[in-house]
């Protein structure tokens, strides 16, 4: 396609109603929808003859313009039948709203119907009216793309964006964790576990399971997100369900969540591995924690909580951070301290005597630890998750002799 060419003819028909629209705006409009969006040709020029004509109030202009082979804007359909590629006409309920990652985003969040829910991002040059969480809108001519397996509904600058009045109470199905799919979806799951936040931004994250089986959960700091309760039961509506080297998470932050009466009995956990602890990492042993209410965090040398700042206050408690080897994969352990008192024989009171009569402090701790579990075979079970291993019990295993002689066998050594 010769946009320039494109744009003349768009221009030609625009003066034969008296109109001069500048080529130069119709190029530019032509090559974002081209170059950007992936918009085919002949659709971006009924698209933006279509843009043109509203701005002109030229009404039945562009729309019957007999532009050959025009795909169309799909009107009206499900949010549950749109795929990738589509131009569509949707109307929805804007159920959750996220801060833009770019200035080049303007506004992004998810749109559900009865039938389903999906992404969105307006594009900043798109210009287009903000829309306001829990209110209902009828989104026209917007474009449907794919990142990373999913489909995303594009605000572009040709998108109409009309509030409409509708009363419908939307109630999405509840999926079990394990029939979750990329996309958006609500599941009821316990919340199994609280992991360390690994950035500034970042409220929460840890394990989320139902009978099904369990899923990494993440939810990034946005006004009016509380965190969840360890141990407690929740019904999650329109999480982002993401996916990354073939695993699924759950991105909470556009979600509403509320807490449940009664408990779920949460499948997994009962993976065995049995291999060498190779390495244990800085920050396993005896460590301090933040007393505050609900954080729990690790805190530095200084005693100082990421989200607390200086806590002198501190509730000491232990654990082994390291790397199980299996021969064929190697495991992220977490161990904690009823686990590491009783793999290392070293218990918490014991550690604390320890490290506070040694001229190393809780350094002599680590090294002793370390002295205690690496290299030593043992087999591990608990809760495997992204390749990282959540140990329940952890117990040394025997090498029989006669082991050890068909291992050096098998590396060609002498026994």
């Amino acid at each position: 396609m010769d946009i320039s060419q494109t744009a003349e003819r768009i221009s030609v028909r625009f003066s034969q109603k008296g109109q001069d629209v500048d080529k130069k705006k119709i190029e530019a409009k032509l090559r974002r929808l081209i170059d950007e969006f992936g918009v085919q040709p002949a659709e971006a020029e009924r698209s933006v003859t279509n843009e043109l004509a509203k701005e002109l109030n030229l009404p039945g202009f562009g729309t019957s313009a007999g532009i050959s082979g025009s795909a169309g804007v799909k009107e009206g359909c499900s949010i549950s039948e749109i795929a990738p590629g589509e131009w569509v006409t949707i109307e929805g309920k804007v159920v959750g709203i996220l801060s833009p990652p770019s200035p080049a985003i303007a506004q992004s969040g998810i749109i559900a119907d009865s039938t389903g829910a999906i992404r969105f991002v307006a594009w900043a040059k798109a210009n287009a009216p903000k829309m306001a969480e829990g209110s209902w809108y009828r989104i026209e001519s917007a474009v449907v793309d794919e990142y990373k397996g999913v489909a995303n509904l594009k605000i572009h600058s040709g998108t109409a964006i009309k509030p409409i009045i509708e009363d419908q109470a939307l109630i999405p199905s509840i999926l079990k964790i394990g029939d979750l799919k990329p996309g958006i979806g609500s599941v009821r799951a316990k919340v199994v576990q609280e992991w360390e936040t690994t950035h500034e931004r970042m409220l929460q994250s840890g394990v989320l399971g139902d009978e099904s089986g369990t899923i990494k959960f993440i939810i990034w700091k946005e006004a009016g997100k509380d965190k969840l309760a360890v141990g407690s039961v929740y019904t999650i509506y329109y999480a982002q369900v993401d996916e990354f080297n073939g695993r699924l998470s759950l991105n909470l932050t556009t979600a509403s969540y509320m807490k449940d009466e009664g408990d779920i009995a949460v499948s997994g956990g009962d993976a065995e591995i049995r291999g060498t602890i190779i390495h244990m990492a800085p920050g396993s042993g005896l460590i301090k924690r933040c007393p505050v209410d609900g954080c729990n965090r690790a805190l530095s040398r200084q005693n100082y909580c990421p989200v607390h700042e200086i806590q002198p206050k501190f509730v000491y408690d232990l654990r082994i951070k390291g790397w199980l080897d299996d021969g064929k994969k190697t495991y992220n352990l977490l161990l904690q301290r009823d686990v590491v008192e009783s793999l290392t024989g070293i218990t918490l009171d014991a550690a604390k005597e320890l490290a506070e009569n040694n001229p190393l402090g809780m350094d002599e701790v680590f090294l002793r630890m370390r002295d205690a579990v690496l290299g030593r075979y043992v087999a591990c079970k608990g809760r495997e998750i992204d390749n990282r291993l959540l140990v329940r019990a952890c117990e040394r295993l025997k090498v029989e002799p006669g082991d050890h002689t068909a291992l050096l066998n098998r590396a060609g050594g002498v026994a």
